[in-house]
């Protein structure tokens, strides 16, 4: 079995694949400060609470925007795992071309989205991941990665709402019954999301009109995607597990 595992900046996911099929899938909150130890115990845990034998895991690939997490995580799957994990990054297969003037930057998570939504729905495409940052990536029909828009995520422009104003408090993050809003936190909830259901959508029909790509798909991902993705008919298509089928795809393009 493959343990596909995406470093994100709040959460660090976990995807099984037996196969070409994604058995399980678990999460932990990231922490950059753990020792190679601590992952191996939570990691070694959480397969055991899946009723998987860790003997069954033989191969691993991860994908990290927290540079701070590899040296530890990559310890912990040899030690723990006894296999060696393919990191993604400059000089691993991916299938498409980072066509910018500098493809160092282009994240890890980035590259994995875009891997996976060119071959899961072809090009082009532009996937939206609904992450601790909000990512716009666009895969042309050639499969070259053009163009990468970055925008505050939910979760932070929500922190930015309760964090930096005295009277404002911590809320849930979902759509109010009406944006007509009259009480603080529905008031608050109705700018977050409706606030980024108008991004999205803006972004999406500039992105469309620069381009020319009036036959581009649209592909959400990312734990607040859902929210957005029933709430506009923009979006074609939202699929959680994206990024985990991305570094599969990549683990086998590479093996």
């Amino acid at each position: 079995m493959l343990l596909a595992i995406d470093v994100g900046n709040t959460n660090m996911t976990f995807g099984l694949f037996d196969g070409r099929e994604l058995k399980k899938t678990f999460s932990i909150m990231t922490a950059a400060t753990r020792t190679s130890d601590e992952y191996g115990l939570v990691i070694t845990d959480l397969i055991d609470k899946q009723n998987i034998a860790i003997e069954k895991i033989t191969a691993a690939v991860i994908a990290t925007v927290v540079p701070n997490t590899t040296h530890s995580l990559t310890n912990a799957v040899k030690k723990y795992l006894k296999c060696d994990p393919l990191l993604v990054g400059p000089g691993v297969k991916t299938g498409i071309r980072i066509d910018t003037p500098n493809p160092k930057e282009v994240g890890a998570d980035r590259i994995v989205d875009a891997v996976a939504a060119y071959e899961k729905y072809g090009g082009p495409v532009l996937v939206i991941d609904f992450g601790t940052a909000t990512t716009y990536d666009l895969v042309t029909e050639d499969g070259r990665f053009t163009v990468g828009i970055t925008a505050p995520g939910i979760r932070i422009s929500a922190r930015a709402l309760w964090e930096d104003t005295a009277k404002l408090p911590e809320i849930e993050i979902k759509k109010p019954k009406s944006i007509l809003a009259q009480d603080t936190i529905t008031s608050m909830q109705a700018g977050l999301v409706y606030g980024q259901i108008g991004q999205t959508e803006y972004i999406i029909n500039q992105v469309r009109r620069e381009t020319g790509y009036d036959n581009m798909r649209v592909i959400a991902t990312g734990g607040l995607g859902s929210i957005i993705a029933n709430e506009t008919d923009m979006i074609e298509v939202y699929d959680r597990q994206l990024t985990l089928e991305g570094l599969r795809l990549i683990y086998d393009r590479n093996s």
